[in-house]
Protein backbone atom coordinates (compact mmCIF):
# COMPACT_ATOMS: atom_id res chain seq x y z
CA UNK A 1 0.00 0.00 0.00
CA UNK A 2 1.20 3.84 -0.95
CA UNK A 3 2.75 5.88 1.46
CA UNK A 4 -0.42 8.63 -0.31
CA UNK A 5 -3.15 5.99 0.39
CA UNK A 6 -2.24 4.79 3.89
CA UNK A 7 -2.53 8.56 5.54
CA UNK A 8 -6.02 8.91 4.08
CA UNK A 9 -7.39 5.66 5.77
CA UNK A 10 -5.33 6.33 8.88
CA UNK A 11 -7.42 9.40 9.29
CA UNK A 12 -10.57 7.92 8.35
CA UNK A 13 -9.96 4.75 10.93
CA UNK A 14 -8.90 7.25 13.26
CA UNK A 15 -12.40 8.98 13.03
CA UNK A 16 -13.60 5.65 13.31
CA UNK A 17 -12.29 4.89 16.47
CA UNK A 18 -13.21 8.86 17.89
CA UNK A 19 -16.81 7.86 16.95
CA UNK A 20 -17.31 4.51 18.37
CA UNK A 21 -15.19 5.65 21.59
CA UNK A 22 -16.61 9.55 22.28
CA UNK A 23 -13.64 11.18 24.90
CA UNK A 24 -15.25 10.69 28.21
CA UNK A 25 -14.67 12.69 31.27
CA UNK A 26 -11.69 12.17 33.26
CA UNK A 27 -13.80 12.18 36.41
CA UNK A 28 -16.99 10.86 35.83
CA UNK A 29 -16.88 9.16 32.47
CA UNK A 30 -19.82 10.68 31.36
CA UNK A 31 -19.30 11.74 27.28
CA UNK A 32 -16.96 14.77 27.04
CA UNK A 33 -16.58 17.86 24.65
CA UNK A 34 -13.11 16.87 24.16
CA UNK A 35 -10.63 14.24 24.94
CA UNK A 36 -8.69 13.87 27.80
CA UNK A 37 -10.53 16.86 29.73
CA UNK A 38 -13.49 17.06 32.54
CA UNK A 39 -17.24 17.31 32.48
CA UNK A 40 -19.04 20.74 33.29
CA UNK A 41 -20.20 19.23 36.29
CA UNK A 42 -16.72 17.81 37.53
CA UNK A 43 -14.77 20.66 36.42
CA UNK A 44 -16.38 23.28 39.24
CA UNK A 45 -15.28 20.89 42.07
CA UNK A 46 -11.58 21.02 41.31
CA UNK A 47 -9.55 23.60 43.28
CA UNK A 48 -6.55 24.68 40.72
CA UNK A 49 -3.71 25.74 42.14
CA UNK A 50 -1.24 26.57 39.11
CA UNK A 51 1.86 28.84 39.15
CA UNK A 52 0.70 31.17 42.06
CA UNK A 53 1.22 30.52 45.58
CA UNK A 54 4.84 30.47 47.35
CA UNK A 55 7.46 30.95 44.51
CA UNK A 56 9.35 27.79 46.26
CA UNK A 57 7.21 25.11 46.87
CA UNK A 58 3.98 26.89 45.38
CA UNK A 59 2.10 26.31 48.47
CA UNK A 60 -1.33 28.69 47.99
CA UNK A 61 -0.68 31.72 49.79
CA UNK A 62 -4.35 33.39 51.28
CA UNK A 63 -4.73 36.93 51.91
CA UNK A 64 -0.69 37.85 51.78
CA UNK A 65 1.53 39.58 49.30
CA UNK A 66 4.36 37.18 50.61
CA UNK A 67 6.34 35.37 47.82
CA UNK A 68 7.31 32.66 50.23
CA UNK A 69 5.41 30.72 52.79
CA UNK A 70 6.65 30.54 56.04
CA UNK A 71 8.02 27.03 55.89
CA UNK A 72 10.24 27.53 53.15
CA UNK A 73 11.17 30.87 54.43
CA UNK A 74 12.25 29.09 57.37
CA UNK A 75 13.81 25.75 56.10
CA UNK A 76 13.83 25.97 52.28
CA UNK A 77 12.93 22.11 50.93
CA UNK A 78 15.32 20.47 48.78
CA UNK A 79 13.77 20.77 45.77
CA UNK A 80 14.35 23.65 44.13
CA UNK A 81 10.63 24.25 42.98
CA UNK A 82 7.27 22.44 43.55
CA UNK A 83 4.38 23.08 41.03
CA UNK A 84 0.80 21.18 40.97
CA UNK A 85 -1.97 21.05 39.02
CA UNK A 86 -4.51 20.88 41.63
CA UNK A 87 -5.33 20.68 45.64
CA UNK A 88 -5.96 17.17 47.11
CA UNK A 89 -9.21 16.69 46.81
CA UNK A 90 -11.46 13.60 45.97
CA UNK A 91 -11.83 14.12 42.48
CA UNK A 92 -8.30 14.43 41.74
CA UNK A 93 -7.46 11.56 44.33
CA UNK A 94 -9.78 9.15 42.26
CA UNK A 95 -8.19 10.25 38.96
CA UNK A 96 -4.97 9.19 40.59
CA UNK A 97 -6.11 5.74 42.43
CA UNK A 98 -7.98 5.16 38.64
CA UNK A 99 -4.42 5.47 36.92
CA UNK A 100 -2.42 3.32 39.80
CA UNK A 101 -4.89 0.76 40.70
CA UNK A 102 -7.71 0.88 37.85
CA UNK A 103 -4.88 0.67 35.10
CA UNK A 104 -7.03 3.31 33.08
CA UNK A 105 -3.30 4.40 31.45
CA UNK A 106 -4.87 7.40 29.45
CA UNK A 107 -5.36 8.92 32.44
CA UNK A 108 -1.60 9.79 32.42
CA UNK A 109 -2.47 12.12 29.18
CA UNK A 110 -5.16 13.84 30.75
CA UNK A 111 -2.82 14.49 34.22
CA UNK A 112 0.17 15.11 31.55
CA UNK A 113 -2.06 17.87 29.85
CA UNK A 114 -3.01 19.94 33.14
CA UNK A 115 0.32 19.57 34.23
CA UNK A 116 2.12 20.62 31.39
CA UNK A 117 1.71 24.59 31.90
CA UNK A 118 3.48 24.15 35.26
CA UNK A 119 7.19 24.09 34.29
CA UNK A 120 9.60 26.93 34.97
CA UNK A 121 11.55 28.88 32.42
CA UNK A 122 15.27 27.96 31.79
CA UNK A 123 18.09 29.06 29.05
CA UNK A 124 17.42 24.78 27.72
CA UNK A 125 16.21 21.69 28.12
CA UNK A 126 15.73 19.94 31.56
CA UNK A 127 16.21 15.66 32.02
CA UNK A 128 12.49 14.51 32.86
CA UNK A 129 12.20 11.48 35.38
CA UNK A 130 9.33 9.80 37.24
CA UNK A 131 9.54 9.59 41.22
CA UNK A 132 11.09 5.30 40.53
CA UNK A 133 9.16 2.40 42.12
CA UNK A 134 11.18 -0.29 44.29
CA UNK A 135 11.33 -3.40 41.06
CA UNK A 136 8.93 -5.45 43.03
CA UNK A 137 6.04 -3.00 43.41
CA UNK A 138 7.00 -2.63 39.55
CA UNK A 139 6.44 -5.89 38.99
CA UNK A 140 3.30 -6.66 41.29
CA UNK A 141 1.77 -3.23 39.20
CA UNK A 142 3.40 -3.61 35.96
CA UNK A 143 4.13 -0.37 35.45
CA UNK A 144 5.14 2.98 37.38
CA UNK A 145 2.34 5.30 37.14
CA UNK A 146 4.56 8.43 37.46
CA UNK A 147 6.39 7.35 34.34
CA UNK A 148 3.60 7.15 32.37
CA UNK A 149 2.99 10.64 33.15
CA UNK A 150 6.48 11.46 32.65
CA UNK A 151 6.63 10.05 29.43
CA UNK A 152 3.40 12.16 28.12
CA UNK A 153 4.53 15.63 29.77
CA UNK A 154 8.45 14.87 27.94
CA UNK A 155 6.40 14.37 24.70
CA UNK A 156 4.86 17.75 25.29
CA UNK A 157 7.77 19.78 26.72
CA UNK A 158 9.93 17.86 23.81
CA UNK A 159 12.52 17.19 26.90
CA UNK A 160 14.27 13.65 27.45
CA UNK A 161 12.73 11.06 29.37
CA UNK A 162 14.98 8.80 31.49
CA UNK A 163 13.05 6.53 33.96
CA UNK A 164 15.60 4.38 34.80
CA UNK A 165 18.60 6.84 36.05
CA UNK A 166 17.05 7.11 39.56
CA UNK A 167 16.38 4.15 41.48
CA UNK A 168 14.91 3.21 44.79
CA UNK A 169 17.17 0.74 46.44
CA UNK A 170 14.91 -1.03 48.87
CA UNK A 171 11.52 -1.43 49.90
CA UNK A 172 9.47 0.79 52.06
CA UNK A 173 6.25 0.33 53.58
CA UNK A 174 3.28 2.69 52.40
CA UNK A 175 3.24 5.76 53.36
CA UNK A 176 -0.36 6.50 53.56
CA UNK A 177 -1.20 7.22 57.55
CA UNK A 178 2.50 8.46 58.54
CA UNK A 179 3.60 12.02 59.94
CA UNK A 180 5.76 13.70 58.37
CA UNK A 181 8.63 12.49 60.32
CA UNK A 182 7.63 9.14 60.01
CA UNK A 183 7.34 9.21 56.35
CA UNK A 184 11.05 11.08 56.09
CA UNK A 185 12.42 8.63 57.98
CA UNK A 186 11.06 5.92 55.98
CA UNK A 187 12.44 6.95 52.88
CA UNK A 188 16.02 8.40 53.89
CA UNK A 189 18.43 6.66 51.93
CA UNK A 190 15.78 4.83 49.59
CA UNK A 191 17.35 6.36 46.64
CA UNK A 192 20.67 6.04 44.14
CA UNK A 193 21.82 7.37 40.71
CA UNK A 194 22.28 4.20 38.51
CA UNK A 195 26.18 2.98 38.20
CA UNK A 196 27.46 5.08 35.25
CA UNK A 197 24.74 7.91 34.65
CA UNK A 198 25.32 11.73 35.43
CA UNK A 199 23.16 14.78 35.86
CA UNK A 200 25.81 17.05 36.62
CA UNK A 201 25.19 20.62 35.83
CA UNK A 202 21.51 19.50 34.45
CA UNK A 203 18.03 20.31 35.42
CA UNK A 204 16.05 18.25 36.08
CA UNK A 205 11.84 17.95 36.63
CA UNK A 206 10.88 15.26 38.85
CA UNK A 207 7.21 14.14 38.07
CA UNK A 208 4.83 12.14 40.37
CA UNK A 209 1.04 12.19 40.77
CA UNK A 210 0.39 13.28 44.48
CA UNK A 211 2.67 14.89 46.44
CA UNK A 212 1.86 15.12 50.47
CA UNK A 213 4.42 15.66 52.94
CA UNK A 214 7.19 16.20 49.83
CA UNK A 215 9.52 13.10 52.08
CA UNK A 216 9.65 11.24 48.90
CA UNK A 217 10.41 13.80 46.43
CA UNK A 218 12.83 15.41 49.16
CA UNK A 219 14.96 12.12 49.51
CA UNK A 220 15.23 11.61 45.33
CA UNK A 221 16.27 15.62 45.30
CA UNK A 222 19.22 15.35 47.80
CA UNK A 223 20.83 11.99 45.49
CA UNK A 224 20.45 13.79 42.11
CA UNK A 225 21.85 17.56 43.84
CA UNK A 226 24.84 15.06 45.33
CA UNK A 227 25.11 14.02 41.61
CA UNK A 228 25.46 17.23 40.94
CA UNK A 229 22.11 18.36 39.05
CA UNK A 230 21.74 22.29 38.61
CA UNK A 231 18.10 22.63 39.84
CA UNK A 232 15.58 19.83 40.77
CA UNK A 233 11.86 21.00 40.32
CA UNK A 234 9.06 18.72 41.10
CA UNK A 235 5.31 18.69 39.19
CA UNK A 236 2.52 16.48 40.42
CA UNK A 237 -1.04 16.34 39.69
CA UNK A 238 -2.21 16.89 42.88
CA UNK A 239 -0.81 18.07 46.34
CA UNK A 240 -2.00 18.35 49.64
CA UNK A 241 -3.09 21.49 51.17
CA UNK A 242 -4.65 20.66 54.45
CA UNK A 243 -2.78 18.52 56.71
CA UNK A 244 -5.64 16.42 57.86
CA UNK A 245 -5.55 14.84 54.13
CA UNK A 246 -2.56 12.78 54.77
CA UNK A 247 -4.89 10.16 56.51
CA UNK A 248 -6.78 9.45 53.02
Amino acid sequence: MGVGLWSPLKGMARVAVDFALPPRCAGCGTVADEPDAFCPTCWPSLDWIGQGGCERCGLPLAATEAAMCGRCLADPPGLDRIRAALAYDELPRQVALKLKYGRKVGLARTMARYMAPLKGERPGEALVMPVPLHRSRLWTRGFNQAGLVARELGRIWKYPVDPYMLERTRKTPPLKGMSGSERKRTVAGAFRLRDGVSVKGRDVILVDDVFTTGSTAEACAKVLHRGGARQVELICWARVVHPAQLMR
